[in-house]
């Protein structure tokens, strides 16, 4: 059976925000307002979702400009979350991370509407989608999806359901004092 290839998804994260035609209804956002970090989130979930099982990704948020920001990376729901460190820009944590994945011969992909990125990266051989043909895509996602459920019964699983006969049956005794 073949192996499946691998592939990464790297976001540009602030500028997904800012270009991104699902995320832009935030007019000149401070980056710490409440209905920011709404979208930051819904770009985290959505990219979680759009990743799915077979693709790795991660979402870069600019923080060169930020004397405290270390580099760190931070995971949710699979995604990788990371700031560039003080002194360098989220641009060139992409392009590293992008040639990097190249030579390791891994698929990927960046988002970006940074045409100077774009160029970049493609030059290297990557792919690469617009911020608002992300946000075209992850709507078509969420679309087949809920085109695709289908009314079901949710099955109640309890603890019961998930381990051996054997060990229901001593914790029973357990519970009854015998």
């Amino acid at each position: 059976m073949a192996r499946p290839r691998k592939k990464l998804l790297i976001v540009d994260g602030y500028n997904v925000l800012r270009s991104g035609s699902r995320y832009r209804p935030i007019d000149d956002p401070d980056y710490t307002d409440d209905a920011f970090n709404k979208a930051r989130e819904t770009l985290i979930n959505d990219v979680v979702n759009y990743a799915g099982r077979d693709t790795r990704a991660i979402i870069v948020f600019d923080g060169g400009q930020n004397a405290f920001s270390e580099g760190g990376v931070e995971k949710v729901g699979g995604v990788q979350i990371m700031f560039s460190p003080a002194g360098q820009s989220a641009d060139k944590v992409i392009e590293k991370l992008a040639h990097d994945a190249r030579e390791r011969m891994i698929e990927t992909m960046v988002v970006t509407s940074d045409a100077t990125i774009q160029d970049t990266v493609f030059g290297g051989g990557v792919d690469r989608m617009s911020a608002d043909g992300f946000s075209h895509e992850v709507g078509e996602y969420y679309l087949s999806a809920r085109l695709d459920e289908t009314p079901a019964v949710a099955e109640k699983r309890t603890l019961a359901d998930r381990i051996s006969p054997e060990a229901r049956a001593k914790l029973k005794a357990l519970r009854d004092g015998r």
